[in-house]
């Protein structure tokens, strides 16, 4: 039974018509033969994956298939996550995307930029409780357009969020055992080099190549750090410094099932050329009732199998992820289509970009983890593959990397503080 996550059984039945009269492939065809060709480890075609992310539900369980043979020969038997703390440094943003809670304008009810003092605070006690990474997620350069923000940057001391997120992933890597992850948006050069001295790994979301979603009405008209040409050049530049990189697409905004795939083609072509993709998530959308995109149709749980099983045989051998809060109750079945990883999770913070979904608990993340074959293990915010190269800088992220990580490099297991 393929389920429409978080919907009504009539929203889901409106969902299944509207999937069989877009084009899904009907049962006969010849794909799940033509999976039984693919290699594991192979990268498919833009043309096959294209089929794929259309299959009938007759078809289905062959790309699952093939999707959990790819992950098995990338990496057999263990499923990894990261254990965080979520550190909303600040949410005034000058960008309004159609489906974003975080977000806020000075003086808007629950706007908050946080002080060191709170960072440091919630940083200690996420230690306590054995987290290794610090996210950090925050508004585009709001400065640019509150001059409440360019105060609050002014008292602080700071000439811009920039600025100020580079200090805060300082102070949590001095004065803790956590790993900074920023997630500031778009980057200059520049600050790849600054940021990545603080922080082993960071990350930006493409969430997609289509232009067509800046349109008037679109999920990003008035947003203009959502344009895809500019995110694209954040995440080819941070190729460029050889920086471990997250990226991912968000489904469900408007985009079509070709512009999913041309996203994570672009996402591979980037990784062919660089090296430096530790991640690909794969996102969905969900409707939340104060956002523009409220009546919006959530992508169903088939959405979702297929997304990240054609994302697992586009990209065979890049860690694909899928974030278990926003797929409950069933997000286990994720499993099945080929990913390998969770993402963040933290049993402190909430997810302040999705707050009404709270993460699972790490016993309950283990137990369905299990139950499906696999060992779970934490990891640091920069995936293995990608720990000797960055544990090998001089000082204190090196030495700090060389400290928390494991003989595999994942995340050496540690006595609370």
């Amino acid at each position: 039974m393929i389920r429409c996550i978080g919907m009504t059984a009539e929203a889901s039945n409106v969902t299944s018509f509207a999937m069989t009269t877009t084009g899904l492939l009907s049962s006969g065809s010849s794909i799940s033969a033509e999976l039984a060709d693919v290699r594991p480890g192979t990268p498919i075609s833009r043309d096959f994956g294209l089929r794929l992310i259309q299959c009938g539900d007759d078809d289905l369980p062959a790309l699952l298939s093939a999707a959990r043979a790819a992950r098995a020969k990338f990496k057999p038997g263990v499923i990894t996550y990261s254990r965080k703390v979520f550190l909303p440094l600040t949410n005034l943003c000058r960008d309004y995307c159609g489906y974003c809670t975080f977000r806020r304008d000075p003086g808007q009810h629950g706007a908050h930029t946080m002080t060191p003092e709170e960072v440091l605070t919630i940083a200690r006690a996420g230690e306590k409780l054995g987290c290794t990474e610090a996210l950090f997620s925050l508004g585009d350069k709001p400065e640019l357009i509150f001059p409440e923000m360019r105060d609050t940057l002014r008292h602080l001391g700071y000439k811009s969020t920039l600025h100020y997120l580079e200090a805060m992933c300082e102070l949590v890597l001095r004065e803790t055992r956590l790993l900074p992850h920023p997630n500031p948006g778009l980057l200059s050069a520049e600050w790849i080099t600054r940021l990545a001295a603080v922080s082993p790994s960071m990350g930006l979301m493409l969430e997609t190549t289509s232009s067509d979603l800046l349109a008037p009405g679109a999920a990003h008209d008035n947003a203009p750090d959502k344009d895809p040409a500019k995110r694209l050049r954040t995440i080819e530049e941070a190729g460029k410094q050889n920086v471990p990189f997250t990226t991912g697409l968000l489904i469900g905004i408007g985009e079509t099932l070709a512009d999913r795939i041309d996203t994570l083609l672009a996402i591979r072509e980037l990784h062919q050329r660089y090296g430096h993709i530790q991640e690909v998530i794969v996102q969905n959308f969900r409707a939340k009732p104060e956002i523009p995109m409220a009546h919006a149709p959530e992508p169903c749980q088939g959405d979702m199998l297929r997304t990240a099983a054609v994302a697992r045989l586009l990209m065979p051998n890049v860690n694909i992820q899928a974030p278990p809060n926003l797929n409950a109750p069933y997000y286990e079945e994720l499993l099945d289509a080929g990913i390998n990883d969770w993402g963040g999770i933290s049993p402190l913070t909430p997810d302040y970009i999705n707050p009404e979904k709270p993460w699972p608990h790490l016993e309950q993340l283990r137990r369905r983890t299990e139950s499906k074959g696999f060992q779970l293990r934490q990891r640091l915010p920069v995936y293995p593959e990608f720990l000797p190269k960055i544990a090998s800088r001089p000082g204190l992220l090196g030495d700090k990397l060389h400290a928390m990580g494991a003989s595999d490099g994942l995340a050496r297991e540690m006595r609370a503080a």
